[in-house]
């Protein structure tokens, strides 16, 4: 089990929002690559950065930080990165710049034809980024709730080529109240490419439920609040993965 913690960047800052609302944000530090080095030095293999202006702007916001992040852990780990992924020339400048996987979420949906070029033009480069609640889909920095079966449009986005998919129940994210294990292993069930959990990973029960299932798919998991206050301790989740399934 690949344990992800996250970096979500907002004017330059690390920060963890609650269900996604920009104007309930708490500061974890004002010097994100500091940070992502911290998370390098306790184990982690891969990283998962957010740029959340860039989410609601539709383009990045976050460069400066970005690129110091790159520069500071890129050369060691893998590094992941979402928000505000509009157009195949991003993609290409994050490539270029370090950046090892793009992370395509509301283009994804509301633009499926920009999906299926990103993953012909950059094959294994690409992951998609699926919030839900209650089994549909979610766009907009989850601001606005889709008609969209999150099992159909999975099925669809494996068939264009993407490396894996981040599901996210955003009912859930940032609020500490444990995995959906049952939804997350459903979408596994439906597609045979990995699927990274996200939203809720709360304690160390959470990384046992979820190395539980790790042979249905659900082959990573994205941490992040419980890191920042302290309920999850990086190294300890790790190494429990490991002892518990596959590194």
């Amino acid at each position: 089990m690949l344990l992800i913690p996250a970096i979500d960047l907002k004017d330059g800052r690390c920060v963890r929002l609650r269900q996604g609302d920009l104007d309930d944000a708490t500061v974890f530090s004002d010097d994100p690559s500091a940070m992502a080095t911290q998370w390098l030095d306790q184990g982690a293999r891969r990283l998962h950065l957010v740029d959340l202006n860039g989410a609601v702007a539709g383009k990045p916001k976050n460069e400066a930080a970005i690129k110091a992040i790159i520069q500071a852990v890129a050369d060691d780990i893998p590094v992941q990165i979402g928000g505000g992924i509009r157009d195949l020339d991003t993609i290409e400048r994050y490539l270029d710049a370090g950046i090892s996987y793009v992370i395509i979420g509301t283009a994804a949906v509301k633009d499926p034809g920009f999906l299926r070029d990103a993953c012909s033009a950059f094959p294994g480069n690409i992951i998609v980024g699926l919030d839900a609640r209650d089994g549909k889909v979610a766009t907009d920095g989850w601001s606005k709730l889709t008609r969209h079966d999150v099992l159909d449009l999975a099925r669809k986005f494996e068939d264009y080529g993407c490396e894996a998919i981040i599901y996210t129940d955003i009912g859930r994210d940032g609020m500490l109240s444990g995995v959906n294990i049952e939804a997350t292993v459903a979408l596994a069930q439906h597609v045979n490419i990995p699927i990274i959990a996200s939203g809720g990973v709360t304690d160390l029960k959470d990384i046992e439920a979820l190395c539980a299932v790790e042979d249905e798919g659900v082959e990573g998991a994205i941490l992040g609040r419980s890191l920042y206050e302290g309920t999850l301790d990086f190294a300890a989740a790790q190494n429990l993965a490991d002892g518990l399934g596959t590194p």
